[in-house]
């Protein structure tokens, strides 16, 4: 199992957020266990190496 952090907030009724390592690609649900869902299967589609040109935050450390 793994554990990804993610943004969520309530619109309406809809339930709205986008994973940290990837905030262009946001997704929605009718409920939070909804929106978890939606996010699991875009985290899987962002990360199988079929889509191209994803665009994903990461750190970059200066010495």
């Amino acid at each position: 199992m793994q554990t990804i952090k993610f943004v969520h907030w309530q619109d309406g009724d809809a339930f709205l957020g986008y994973l940290l390592d990837y905030p262009d690609y946001w997704t929605q649900g009718d409920s939070l266990d909804d929106l978890k869902d939606h996010l699991a299967d875009l985290y899987r589609d962002l990360t199988s190496g079929e889509l191209p040109g994803i665009r994903r935050v990461d750190e970059l450390v200066i010495p």
